[in-house]
């Protein structure tokens, strides 16, 4: 009995031990006010984006909610402006699986609002199928998405400067790869609709976000707005809620007791959009509110080219 209670003791000390170290996240210490200007966070009806919209909205700023699910969204707005006591939050429709909305998206925007200062592309999805468009879902939302938003609004962006573009990639890009082939055939980043190959295709498409940072960073050398890719911690968030049940009961405890809040989730993404002095780090990588070195196939000039080209073309720019 002594020695199982000594075995549990340990495995308790251990986990409070992780718990302050490897599973804590450091918070922004931006004091920035926000007054006056414009900030678009993408899936901010839930998770880590609401948790960045509230943030914003009580420095002060105008903050869009650029989501899909309506419902969920208003009520995400009623939300945050009872807790930040800031009525400029405002709801505006998005669908990033389809690129028809996306332009919809950033026309009305355009015609509404006079200024963005910050646009932060947050929403992801790890889901099998097809987006409007015949893209696979993943490669759509998590990357293309973002990518026709981004292009489409960086007029404004350039003329608000100084203004910044955030964008929430993952830890997961580590393991991700490039394969133009199955883009240029499949008009996807990967084949299969198993958890496994799911989960390879949400790599691939967060090492589209940084390779994308990367590249737009080069793009915008001598004007006022700087980019930024990074990765938000293990955090609790619904990201997989459209998973099959075994899975969300498989990972339940783990997400449970290794997995961070949404609030800490939001930190880097608020480090990357508000801290002063990091200009000169556009197209960096942030992770625990610091810049982290990345693997070379990560920084690769010549497949951020590429990619760059690709989706151009892909999304209807070229």
């Amino acid at each position: 009995m002594f020695t199982v209670l000594l075995v549990c003791g340990g495995l308790v000390g251990f986990y409070l031990l992780l718990c302050v170290t490897v599973l804590h996240l450091p918070k922004c210490k931006s004091m920035a006010k926000l007054h006056g200007k414009t900030v678009i966070v993408t899936g901010a009806n839930t998770g880590i984006g609401k948790a960045t919209a509230l943030d914003l909205s009580k420095r002060g700023a105008r903050v869009i909610l650029a989501c899909r699910d309506e419902s969920r969204a208003w009520a995400a707005v009623t939300d945050i402006q009872r807790e930040s006591g800031n009525k400029e939050v405002l709801y505006m429709h998005l669908d990033l699986a389809s690129l028809k909305s996306v332009r919809s998206f950033a026309e009305n925007f355009l015609k509404k609002e006079s200024r963005l200062d910050i646009l932060i592309s947050n929403a992801g999805l790890v889901i099998g199928g097809k987006t409007e468009d015949g893209f696979g879902r993943i490669f759509g939302v998590n990357h293309l998405g973002h990518f026709l938003l981004t292009i489409l609004l960086l007029e404004r962006l350039k003329e608000c400067g100084p203004s910044r573009v955030v964008t929430v990639s993952s830890m997961a890009h580590c393991w991700g790869k490039i394969d133009f082939d199955c883009i240029n055939t499949h008009k996807d980043l990967g084949l299969g609709n198993s958890a496994v190959a799911l989960l390879g295709m949400y790599s691939h498409s967060k090492l589209c976000n940084v390779l994308f940072m990367h590249e737009l960073a080069k793009r915008l050398k001598g004007t006022n707005v700087t980019c930024y890719s990074l990765h938000p911690g293990a955090i609790k968030t619904d990201i997989g809620r459209h998973s099959n049940l075994w899975w969300r009961l498989f990972m339940a405890p783990i997400l449970l007791l290794f997995f961070s809040d949404v609030e800490s989730g939001a930190q880097t993404s608020l480090y990357c959009a508000l801290q002063e002095g990091i200009e000169p780090l556009s197209g960096q990588y942030f992770s625990s509110c610091a810049v982290q070195n990345v693997s070379a196939k990560a920084r690769d000039d010549a497949v951020a080219k590429k990619l760059w080209e690709v989706s151009e073309r892909l999304v209807g720019l070229a």
